[in-house]
């Protein structure tokens, strides 16, 4: 038995999931013909509260289609230091936009509205202009922390002030959803432009979609287009996203359940030096000296799991729908007694 804590995005379509794929309705979607698609863009776009929304290949292109749509050459992303827009996306914010990160260290990978204020620049000729705010929820790299409704609205109400627009990296946010008292459409009042991705906790094989006003959402289609993301017959893969969305959203918590238990047995083995807190489906740690990540993953290989090296003495693990509770029982067995 492999068990593969790397990611939520090596999740296999369920044999119901795969069921819908075969039996979607499909169409050329480049021409907006596909029924399939066009019904997950108005199933999502209507649940966060947003006029439209545009299906893609996967969340970096959302993220970096929402920026260009957002900046200009020269302008300035205001952005938490930890942020997969910064860290994973290949460059993508200068490469494709034109454009610079204002990196700001936050709490957790979550920032507070005084401290965008305080680096939104001036308008002098000699600064770049400050264009955008993007947020990210959770936070990959901050142990899937996740944000307040009361902290967005408070930035909402500095951007609206500075008439900037505010951007989400959601691609975790129903793990988000699932743990707060806020809803997708609350989520959605707050943002001019909201990614959300299918292939990680949900389950889906591919896809993510950008959502935003029908104007926004207009111009993200041409810029999707250069950025090679138009998709023909892509209902099979919208079906998967729909089924993703009807049944894989609130059992996110059994994955954060399973985390939680993760957390705990960390923290009382001995080459375990700490754990940051874990609120979703994400755990984060750093190794003693008896180990480096690279020696940890060659040790746990033998046993048949797979995890991520998160820097020199840091390990990452995520869990999933695909990860069961025998596999739990087998990975708490090996960290405690095996290695």
């Amino acid at each position: 038995m492999t068990i593969d804590l790397r990611s939520d995005t090596v999740t296999k379509p369920s044999p119901q999931m795969l069921e819908a794929m075969i039996n979607a309705p499909v169409g050329d979607d480049v021409y907006g013909e596909d029924p399939t698609v066009a019904e997950l863009e108005l199933k999502a776009a209507t649940l966060f509260n947003k006029e439209a929304a545009v299906f893609c290949p996967s969340g970096t292109m959302t993220n970096q289609i929402a920026i260009k749509c957002h900046t200009q050459q020269g302008d300035e992303v205001i952005c938490e230091s930890n942020s997969h827009i910064y860290h994973y996306e290949g460059a993508g914010i200068s490469f494709h936009s034109g454009a610079q990160a204002r990196l700001i260290e936050g709490d957790r990978g979550r920032l507070k509205a005084s401290q965008i204020e305080e680096h939104i620049n001036p308008d002098y000729d000699w600064m770049a202009h400050t264009a955008l705010v993007s947020l990210e929820n959770t936070v990959n790299r901050a142990g899937g922390s996740y944000y307040g409704l009361k902290d967005i609205e408070a930035i909402k109400l500095v951007c609206d002030q500075k008439k900037l627009p505010m951007h989400l990296d959601g691609a975790r946010i129903f793990n988000a959803l699932v743990e707060t008292d806020y809803t997708a459409g609350d989520i959605g009042k707050q943002f001019d432009s909201v990614s959300i991705c299918l292939s990680k906790g949900l389950g889906a094989p591919v896809g993510s979609l950008l959502l935003g006003s029908k104007e926004f959402i207009k111009k993200a289609r041409r810029v999707r287009k250069v950025m090679g993301g138009g998709m023909r017959q892509a209902g099979i893969l919208a079906a998967a996203g729909i089924y993703a969305l009807n049944h894989n959203t609130k059992r996110l918590k059994e994955d954060h359940a399973r985390a939680k238990e993760l957390e705990s047995i960390l923290k009382q083995v001995g080459y375990v030096k700490n754990v940051m807190p874990v609120d979703t489906n994400i755990v984060i740690f750093n190794l003693t000296d008896q180990y480096t990540a690279a020696s940890f993953d060659e040790t746990l290989k033998p046993f048949g799991i797979k995890i991520s090296a998160f820097g020199k003495q840091t390990v990452r693990l995520v869990t999933h729908l695909d990860f069961t509770d025998d596999m739990l029982d087998k990975v708490v067995d090996v960290l405690k007694n095996k290695i």
